[in-house]
């Protein structure tokens, strides 16, 4: 699909802002929420899943072999492009901190919000940087 690194670095650079775009929504409502009786946190999984596809292509032989004798058969494994990682929210129901069942730490989604902060500056430094690249290159060719 892509034919260079660079477009293949520009897309999870804004597949990566993405998910901290909806990271900082999520991390909002749950501050907003603090105080709500069985309230339950969520928060954004984009990071492990394009582990995993990154992992998957780098160790093909981590794949389970199977035999498919029909072309019903469901093959267990699919490889995946890393156009294919989403965001997924997921909700914390296994965890409580309060006696009313609410399980948001105030403390914990501060940082997570300035940890958010951070990478989404860096994420946007980064996509200057490759149209910088970009913009240089096509004045010297």
């Amino acid at each position: 699909m892509f034919t260079t690194r660079m477009e293949q670095s520009s897309y999870l650079l804004e597949k990566a802002l993405d998910a901290e775009s909806l990271r900082r929504k999520v991390i909002a409502n749950n501050i907003s929420n603090v105080n709500v009786p069985h309230f339950k946190r969520s928060e954004v999984n984009f990071e492990s899943e394009l582990k995993r596809i990154i992992n998957q292509r780098e160790n093909p032989d981590s794949k389970l072999p199977a035999r498919l004798t029909d072309d019903r058969h469901i093959p267990f494994f699919i490889p995946r492009d890393v156009t294919e990682a989403g965001l997924r929210i997921n909700h914390d129901y296994s965890t409580t901190y309060r006696n009313d069942g609410n399980n948001v730490d105030i403390e914990k989604e501060m940082v997570d919000a300035a940890k958010n902060l951070m990478r989404y500056n860096s994420y946007v430094s980064s996509i200057n940087h490759n149209f910088k690249l970009m913009k240089l290159s096509m004045r010297t060719a």
